[in-house]
């Protein structure tokens, strides 16, 4: 579970970059704010005590499984809404190069834990979501009423499945944890199929 940990976003990463079309436009920056975030986030974790109640795990959830991916993908929206980023935009690039520090600091401080839910389900949601969420982003037109909404829908939905798979996990619900984990995953697989097939037909 360790290795898994530690290596599963840094390969999904390079994975993502070799697809047809995909570039690392910003993964240097990513890379070395995603450090300073990581360390940041160690320490407003304690602040979010899972405790007792169901809704202060299923927040304890949204801090550890949400919150370390929409932070790079707002981010990186607003670099592309300003025109700091103009060409080779690459939403899930951006976001999975931020969360290779994290995944690796998060290795060592789960280690001693052996916990799967932090070892691996927690990779999986951020590559979910690092994935997932960008790909309703790209469904936005201002022109087309109805698809804008039904993407914005998919892109407040998507953290809320994923958190509440972390709550249902932690809350001894496996298969409602599951569950929340597919529909929070499916838009990651549509993804990468859109991605590999574009970019073969593409070229």
């Amino acid at each position: 579970m360790n290795i898994f940990c530690l290596f599963w976003i840094p390969l999904f990463y390079l994975f993502w970059c070799s697809l047809p079309g995909k570039n690392k436009t910003g993964a240097g920056w990513a890379f070395i704010i995603g450090i300073l975030a990581s360390i940041g986030h160690i320490f407003l974790e304690p602040l979010f005590d899972p405790g007792k109640f169901e809704f202060s795990r299923w927040l304890s959830g949204f801090i550890i499984a949400v919150l370390p991916v929409i932070l790079p993908l707002f981010i990186y929206f607003f670099l592309v809404f300003f025109g700091i980023v103009k060409d080779g935009i690459n939403y899930p690039g951006f976001a999975l190069a931020w969360l290779i520090p994290a995944a690796i600091i998060n290795a060592l401080r789960w280690s001693s834990l052996r916990d799967p839910i932090l070892l691996l389900l927690i990779p999986l949601l951020w590559t979910s979501l690092a994935t997932g969420i960008p790909l309703f982003i790209g469904f936005i037109k201002p022109r087309k009423v109805i698809l804008t909404i039904l993407a914005s829908f998919g892109i407040l939905a998507l953290p809320l499945t994923a958190a509440s798979s972390y709550w249902a996990f932690f809350s001894h619900m496996p298969l409602n944890g599951i569950i929340f984990l597919i529909i929070t995953a499916v838009p990651m697989l549509i993804s990468v199929v859109l991605s590999f097939f574009q970019g073969k037909y593409s070229s």
